[in-house]
């Protein structure tokens, strides 16, 4: 309740029924959010200026109360008005740029004792009530932001975006995501097909396009073959099926050679540990 005790005091000449009091209420919580008031009624004046305080005739009309206020850091102006019905007041606050209106529906006797309106420590009643439900129901809320802030953020957060992509496109040791971006894809040519056809046989290992894995196949080099079929398998070396039939399969060591017992390689020849020999 900082600051209110004072405004209160400046105004209360000016409080002489309960809806006074609550309007002064509202308007020093749009003050502790950011607000200035910069004057009364709908219009714009010549004398508007910014200023904490509420304008000299801001009770003039008891049944409907106007009044303008700006943000401190933008150029954001709404209205405020309160109107009496019976023993309430109904606030309206529309932001002058957007059209957007929010309302709030005040009980009077709930948050104010009408007797004491001239005693601030005890004019008002359940006051954290009132200034939550001014703050969630009335006032907009400030992590939103409108107009050309709200433009401004946008082209910004596409710019980053931007030049995020950009780096990411530039950095050859980058992994490519799982999920690529939607978009046209790159036109690659086929390699089977000329001029790309040089070299196509080695990306299709199981001669399905009628080359093999190689460009110089010898199990389709044209020669005579071997009894030789890698994908029966070698004894002791590869069980049958783990070369796929036509695959490509170069041969590593020689096959069919089966030395008994252990393999010299496998031996230290003698006196290799004599430095000398």
């Amino acid at each position: 309740m900082a600051g209110l005790e004072v405004l209160y005091t400046c105004v209360a000449g000016n409080i002489t029924c309960p809806q006074d009091a609550v309007v002064c209420f509202v308007h020093w919580e749009l003050i502790k959010n950011g607000y200035r008031c910069i004057g009364s009624g709908d219009e714009a004046r010549s004398s508007d200026k910014k200023s904490e305080l509420l304008p000299a005739d801001w009770s003039n009309n008891k049944e409907l109360y106007s009044l303008r206020y700006k943000a401190n850091n933008s150029d954001t102006q709404v209205l405020l008005k309160a109107i009496t019905v019976d023993s309430t007041l109904i606030f309206n606050l529309m932001n002058s740029s957007t059209q957007q209106v929010s309302d709030l529906t005040v009980n009077i006797n709930d948050h104010v004792n009408t007797d004491q309106l001239h005693t601030f420590d005890s004019v008002f009643k359940d006051a954290d009530s009132l200034s939550e439900k001014v703050k969630t129901q009335l006032l907009p809320p400030q992590d939103k932001p409108t107009g050309q802030r709200a433009e401004r953020k946008s082209r910004r957060d596409e710019e980053e975006e931007e030049q995020r992509r950009r780096g990411e496109d530039s950095d050859p040791l980058r992994i490519p995501s799982r999920n690529p971006r939607q978009g046209t894809h790159p036109h690659w040519p086929d390699p089977m097909v000329p001029p790309f056809a040089a070299g196509g046989a080695d990306l299709d290992p199981f001669g399905s396009r009628g080359g093999g894995g190689m460009i110089v196949d010898p199990l389709r080099s044209g020669y005579p073959r071997s009894g030789f079929d890698p994908s029966s398998g070698i004894p002791d070396i590869l069980p049958p099926g783990a070369v796929p039939p036509g695959a490509r399969f170069d041969p590593f060591g020689p096959i069919g050679r089966h030395r008994p017992g252990p393999d010299p390689d496998h031996m230290p020849p003698p006196g290799y540990d004599d430095m000398f020999m």
